[in-house]
């Protein structure tokens, strides 16, 4: 981890566009509430295939005309090049300036993935039509992609989207620091020397995050399952369990030299707030 102690450590929040005027408040008190700690950015999600492009927009904007800085994610599978350059000159003509480029999901009941097929064809294309116009985010698997033949072959992808032009890393979730530090330096080894940044998941639920867990591939380590499943609907118990063990990872991460951490906040401040204030963060 001696590499990425290089960096200066950044710390960011990812936001879903809401669907109803109820969820437009929501995420405004939401963001008013994280904004107090002076993120680098607010990330926005973006629906497969651009499902949820309009309401992306709307969101980034609102956000960039409260003073801070907005990172759209861009998910190119089952879209076109046409498509692509035209959300992507509306960022630029918008003013914004950090991207968070993704293959995606395919969109249900489609069969074809369209124009792109992985996440460094977009980086690429975002190169060659925008130039340094963007900084590029990209994703990273600690634990690797679940749809990996192997790990050797996983980071040959991975590798693949840096050397097309991407800037930095956010990493999928997860509660085993030392697949982060393994991941590491085993990106170190391969060359690729662009800051990694944790993707850091709060606990709420329990079932909830059985479900986002099985569907990304993120492993729960079996004793927090085990324990989070011995409370059953004891949700104060659950949430108290869940702030210790993220709190205990957000510190052995940023002590190791992590170059910053990136909160799912699911759209609500109340777990990231209660976990940034016990982490001291200045």
């Amino acid at each position: 981890m001696e590499s990425q102690k290089q960096f200066t450590p950044t710390f960011s929040f990812e936001l879903f566009p809401p669907q109803t005027p109820e969820g437009v408040e929501k995420l405004r008190a939401t963001r008013k509430q994280l904004a107090q700690f002076n993120p680098k950015f607010f990330s926005v999600t973006f629906g497969a295939g651009g499902s949820t492009r309009d309401r992306t927009l709307e969101t980034v904007l609102e956000i960039q005309a409260e003073g801070h800085v907005a990172a759209p994610h861009l998910s190119c599978i089952g879209s076109t090049q046409q498509n692509i350059r035209a959300v992507l000159e509306k960022y630029r003509l918008s003013g914004i300036q950090h991207i968070v480029a993704l293959r995606g999901d395919l969109p249900s009941g489609m069969a074809q993935a369209g124009e792109f097929r992985y996440a460094s064809e977009l980086v690429a294309f975002i190169r060659k039509e925008f130039g340094s116009t963007f900084h590029i985010d990209v994703a990273a698997y600690p634990e690797y992609h679940p749809q990996a033949r192997s790990a050797q072959e996983d980071i040959k992808n991975f590798k693949r989207k840096i050397e097309a032009g991407a800037d930095s890393v956010i990493t999928q979730y997860f509660y085993n620091a030392d697949a982060y530090f393994h991941f590491v330096k085993t990106c170190e080894a391969a060359g690729i020397k662009i800051p990694i940044v944790p993707g850091i998941m709060p606990i709420n639920k329990f079932l909830q995050l059985v479900r986002f867990s099985d569907s990304c591939g993120a492993e729960i380590p079996r004793w927090i399952r085990k324990k989070l499943e011995g409370y059953g609907d004891d949700s104060a118990s659950i949430h108290a369990f869940g702030l210790d063990v993220v709190t205990d990872l957000c510190e052995r991460l940023l002590k190791a030299g992590a170059p910053g951490l990136h909160f799912y906040t699911l759209n609500s401040a109340k777990f990231v707030a209660t976990i940034w204030q016990r982490l001291n963060i200045k």
